[in-house]
């Protein structure tokens, strides 16, 4: 079989293959449709593709079922017809490597990260600041760097703009930004979000990129699925900036790999319009020249939502994988929305997009895809090849099976408290009650006090100096300090 189909995903209405070079899969996708049409077992054999091809993934499960993957499939009914009219499919039951994740680590591995590493201009997305309280945190973390103040959870962040605010002259020249007022109201914003559960993303053991990308046994890739059931719909700003600082992460630590026969990770994000609603432009901006440069990393981004019109133009045109599953359109708007997502494919003279739009079947889509050349092929209308796992959720106990079995069990289940900016900034304050009190005593006690408080200064400073040389406070392009957020 030519290479254009080395990445299979249905067949035309000639009974033909559709598909598209592997190594052209790092061109990013989109797979979009009215509710109801067949995006989930689409994504579901998209992501049999990318382990059985070698490839990591990284997805998100909105609904609880795509960790059917784990186990293996019994096709039946329309189904096994429709595997019965493709005799190239090769279709053969079976589970797929499966890694479960949960921020709250309940469902799932743990999934962390530390402030240190997310940065301002994520934190103050997700904390929905405005121009002022984003610049008294900009400050704060230019101290953090300044001083070696890791910031790795929550307590850490209130603890350093509570010193601030006794000690503005840490600040230097950025003591202007940062009011008593910017400082309480970022203290409600930190316990709005304890509220909501949020802190369990922020914290160590940080979720470590290798975890992602380290193949099976037999060589294929691993699926992981953040279950997201929850996540999405009480805290869907907490869901979009873990998806943004992977996306970050990801361009930050990877290498160039120029063109591969293969990509190294698929990351498949449901909900996609939850990373752009409500973003400042210049977190966009960044969003897109990630996505733009991080496919030279060897990363695809696959965007799942029910309409194209969910995602930026600047994101849509770099997208080199179209499945389109069927539209409605009942009012004037949706009919002009409609009319866009038709234009938005190379035509095919033997199809009219416009009218397959309402047309389409569930499990049917109009597919656009690169040819070997990787220019846009004409638009095909495809039935999608059913996954070879189980089209549906896992049990319980399945779950939980998986969990046990899981390569990275015990891994990052048990919670690390390092020293950090709680810490520190706590035994500042304590030598510095001591030194208040050594004040009022007599001048030798004064002498012997302030020597051992110089020692503890010393060993405090060396600790420190020691911490920094072993860490790098990593922040990525989308959580650098250099952002162009408004002061």
């Amino acid at each position: 079989m030519s290479d254009t189909f080395s990445f299979l995903l249905g067949s035309d209405p000639t009974g033909q293959p559709v598909g598209q070079p592997l190594r052209l899969t790092n061109r990013h996708g989109l797979i979009a449709g009215a509710t109801g049409t067949g995006k989930t077992v689409t994504l579901q054999r998209l992501v049999e593709n990318f382990s059985d091809a070698g490839v990591a993934v990284f997805a998100t499960d909105i609904k609880g079922d795509l960790c059917g993957l784990g186990v293996a499939g019994q096709p039946t009914g329309k189904v096994a017809e429709r595997i019965a009219s493709m005799p190239w499919l090769a279709h053969q039951p079976k589970a797929y490597p499966v890694t479960l994740w949960d921020i709250q680590g309940r469902s799932g591995h743990p999934l962390r990260t530390t402030l240190s590493e997310i940065g301002p201009l994520l934190l103050g997305n997700l904390l929905e600041l405005t121009d002022s309280q984003q610049a008294a945190l900009y400050a704060a973390y230019r101290v953090a760097d300044r001083e070696g103040l890791l910031l790795l959870d929550l307590k850490d962040l209130k603890a350093l703009l509570n010193y601030l605010q006794g000690n503005p002259q840490a600040l230097g020249e950025d003591a202007a930004l940062f009011t008593r007022a910017s400082a309480q109201a970022l203290l409600r914003r930190l316990a709005s979000l304890e509220q909501q559960g949020a802190e369990a993303l922020f914290g160590e053991p940080a979720l470590r990129l290798e975890d992602l990308l380290r193949p099976t046994a037999d060589g294929r890739g691993m699926v992981h699925l953040l279950d997201a059931r929850g996540l999405v719909h009480d805290a869907p700003r907490v869901y979009a900036t873990f998806l943004l600082w992977l996306l970050a992460e990801l361009f930050e630590q990877l290498p160039e790999r120029g063109d591969a026969e293969r990509p190294l990770l698929a990351l498949f994000f449901d909900e996609a319009h939850l990373l752009f609603n409500g973003t400042p432009r210049a977190l966009q901006e960044r969003l897109e020249q990630v996505v733009r440069l991080i496919r030279s990393r060897g990363v695809g981004v696959y965007f799942v939502t029910q309409s194209p019109g969910d995602l930026p133009d600047t994101v849509l045109g770099q997208l080199g994988m179209r499945i389109q599953h069927a539209l409605r359109a009942y009012t004037v708007r949706e009919q002009k929305a409609l009319r866009a997502v038709a234009q938005g494919f190379r035509p095919n003279p033997h199809i009219d997009t416009l009218a397959t739009l309402t047309e389409l079947g569930i499990g049917e889509a109009l597919v656009g895809t690169l040819d070997e050349k990787g220019t846009p092929a004409p638009v095909q209308r495809v039935a999608i090849a059913p996954p070879q796992s189980r089209i549906g959720p896992l049990g319980e106990n399945e779950r939980a099976r998986l969990l046990s079995d899981s390569a990275l069990a015990g891994r990052y289940e048990r919670t690390l408290d390092r020293e950090s900016a709680y810490e520190l900034l706590a035994e500042r304050a304590d030598d510095a009650a001591r030194v208040k009190e050594a004040s009022s005593a007599s001048a030798s006690p004064v002498t012997d006090m302030l020597g051992d408080f110089l020692q503890r200064t010393v060993q405090s400073a060396v600790r420190q100096t020691a911490s920094q040389l072993g860490r790098q406070l990593v922040r990525g392009l989308l959580g650098s300090l250099r952002g162009s957020g408004k002061r």
